[in-house]
């Protein structure tokens, strides 16, 4: 099977010491990459071979069998899903919850939070969308305050002494950090923060959206008492999938969602309920078992390639992209930070957004969009109303990269031309 050869070679160490990925097998297992370069992995990473049989099979024995029964037939594999996204993020299965997408994960974690009125909320400049519109939501409702900490002056990301400094003199009763923003390659440095969260003992909730599945992330090292991702980007899972790990101490202290079920409490008394012991009082009874199976497939897959040799050479192709991209003329990246993730991100002069995509879809290139009102921050500081975002994965090859860059050189002088 490919994913015995792709195991055998991923051992091979090179003399620099990193590991190889046998790109053969990768793509052998990516049926996708025969049809498109999709280069919207930020989006919906394209599903592997083994995960796309998971979820069929237990599909299949739905049918035959009755949805119950089938999930008890694969309760091992179901329980997998916790076990694997534990291991990929350095936590205990216990602290595990499964979610049908990190914004479904994230709203979960604010539901727990008991805000008052005053409450301050300290976040940054570059976060998600939705997250922001979930504060402002918060807001409305409840009078929190939400303070933005401000960036370093050159747009590297945020200031992470003036946060902490907010930390000490607003004393906020949550601070919320995106690890990679949507809408841009920026890393923020969510360890240095989490630690100032630690000594001040701040509950700290980390967005890892874009980046489970492209770096190694370690709860532990971070310091987050809740951190959310979905299943579908980076991590290649199914659509519908994601998670929310809550720290063991969270849990002690009796935080639970604002809506909780039969499944994440026992009703102990006519009045009365109790919220179960683990991270799954913030999960509901029913569940998508085909898509939980999927995304324990998914996981066990990210970790047989091996995050480490996925964290160096998808990057590495953004980077390559970022810089040939850099020598077209109308071009202008928008990325920023020393070392960006795999998201790069770009405007066109001339193009308008939608015309743009549609033209690099007729070169069989997936990508994606943003506009402004995804970013009110970013890109008002970069002065852009919208950006194309290009976003490789391990699995895309060089040569890809190339392509992909010559398209738009081509878009771009086309437009030059008819403009004369």
């Amino acid at each position: 099977m490919l994913l015995s050869t792709m195991r055998e070679h991923d051992s091979a160490i090179t003399a620099s010491g990193e590991t190889l990925l046998d790109l053969t097998a990768l793509r052998a297992d990516t049926p996708g990459s025969e049809s498109v370069i999709h280069f919207n992995n930020a989006g919906c990473g394209l599903l592997a071979r083994p995960v796309h049989q998971a979820m069929v099979e237990h599909l299949d024995l739905e049918a035959r069998i009755g949805g119950y029964e089938a999930a008890d037939v694969r309760a091992a594999e179901v329980s997998d899903f916790y076990a694997a996204t534990a291991e990929l993020i350095g936590s205990q299965p216990s602290e595990i919850a499964f979610a049908a997408s990190a914004t479904d994960a994230y709203t979960r974690a604010l539901s727990s939070i008991p805000f008052q009125p005053g409450d301050v909320i300290l976040t940054t400049r570059n976060d998600f969308i939705s997250n922001q519109i979930a504060f402002l939501s918060l807001r409305k409702r409840f009078g929190i305050e939400i303070v933005h900490a401000p960036d370093h002056h050159d747009g590297s990301g945020v200031d992470v002494d003036a946060m902490a400094q907010l930390m000490r003199t607003r004393r906020p009763r949550l601070v919320a950090v995106t690890h990679i923003p949507t809408n841009s390659g920026l890393v923020q440095p969510i360890a240095e923060i989490g630690r100032h969260c630690r000594d001040l003992d701040l509950v700290y909730l980390v967005d890892a959206c874009q980046s489970v599945g492209q770096y190694p992330i370690d709860v532990d090292e971070i310091g987050c008492d809740f951190l959310t991702a979905t299943c579908r980007k980076f991590l290649r899972g199914p659509r519908g999938t994601g998670f929310l790990y809550v720290a063991d101490r969270i849990l002690r202290d009796g935080f639970e969602p604002l809506f909780i079920d039969m499944y994440g409490a026992r009703w102990t008394g006519p009045d009365t309920y109790r919220p179960v012991d683990t991270a799954a009082r913030f999960e509901d009874w029913e569940f998508p078992y085909a898509a939980v199976i999927g995304s324990a497939a998914a996981t066990r897959y990210a970790l047989r390639v091996g995050i480490g040799p996925i964290s160096r050479r998808t990057p590495a192709l953004a980077a390559r992209l970022r810089d040939k991209l850099t020598q077209i003329p109308g071009v202008r990246v928008l990325d920023r930070g020393p070392n960006p993730a795999a998201l790069v991100t770009f405007d066109v002069a001339s193009w308008e957004p939608v015309p743009f995509k549609q033209a690099l879809d007729s070169h069989r290139i997936n990508s994606a969009l943003s506009y402004q009102h995804f970013a009110q921050y970013d890109f008002a500081d970069k002065d852009v109303a919208w950006a194309l975002r290009l976003s490789p994965h391990y699995y895309n090859t060089e040569d890809e990269v190339d392509a992909v860059a010559d398209a738009v050189a081509h878009l771009t002088a086309s437009r030059r031309t008819n403009e004369r």
